[in-house]
């Protein structure tokens, strides 16, 4: 990914939060011409190695799932919260542009066996039901509805190679128009250019 250094955030606890926060990710791969990319809830483990991994599922109808093999490298995408900027919120004249978060993991894909794929299961599973009314779990699901659900996925975890995390957030620009741009952000209706101008107020050039 093209990231401008002004742009690259390089603090591994934030980019591991940003990860948690944002689990709904893509994951591409490609054989040859054949590119395929899936849009799937992923976690952020550590395998028994003690190597952090991404762990999730696919289906087996899915035909990237022919691509999941033992090694195959893929690239997978978290996107964050995004939001148009408009010049007319700056002092000067100039263009418009996108304020954005986003982070992308490359690695191996290693393919879980069933028990590895349950135990991941559980663990998605128990993450996303913590603030459920009436939460559920693996436990409280039926061995029958568990053992027919789980002839239809893949399991998979991804050693994790590289990571690069894009902020861009205006940090070039400065504490005037960070301002400014802060302000209309916050004065939008939609949550996404809300969650920009909180993060904007951590990385603007007047915070640091």
């Amino acid at each position: 990914m093209y990231i401008p250094s002004i742009y690259k955030n390089t603090n591994i606890d934030e980019v591991t939060t940003f990860i948690e926060n944002n689990g709904f990710a893509i994951v591409i791969s490609a054989e040859n011409a054949q590119i395929q990319a899936t849009h799937v809830p992923l976690l952020l483990d550590i395998n028994k190695d003690g190597n952090q991994v991404l762990v999730g599922h696919i289906s087996k109808g899915n035909p990237q799932s022919k691509l999941f093999i033992n090694e195959t490298s893929v690239l997978v995408i978290f996107n964050g919260p995004h939001s148009y900027i408009s010049s007319s919120w700056y002092d000067h004249e100039n263009v418009p542009t996108w304020n954005y978060i986003a982070v992308h993991v490359t690695g191996k894909v290693k393919l879980q066996t069933e028990i590895e794929l349950i135990d991941s299961l559980k663990k998605i599973v128990n993450k996303y039901e913590k603030d459920s009314l009436n939460p559920i779990s693996m436990e409280t699901i039926s061995e029958d509805v568990i053992n027919n659900n789980l002839k239809g996925i893949v399991g998979f975890e991804i050693r994790i190679e590289n990571i690069e995390a894009a902020y861009k957030l205006s940090q070039n620009r400065d504490e005037n128009n960070c301002k400014s741009i802060i302000e209309n952000l916050n004065s939008k209706s939609d949550s996404s250019s809300k969650e920009i101008a909180n993060e904007m107020s951590k990385f603007c050039p007047f915070n640091k």
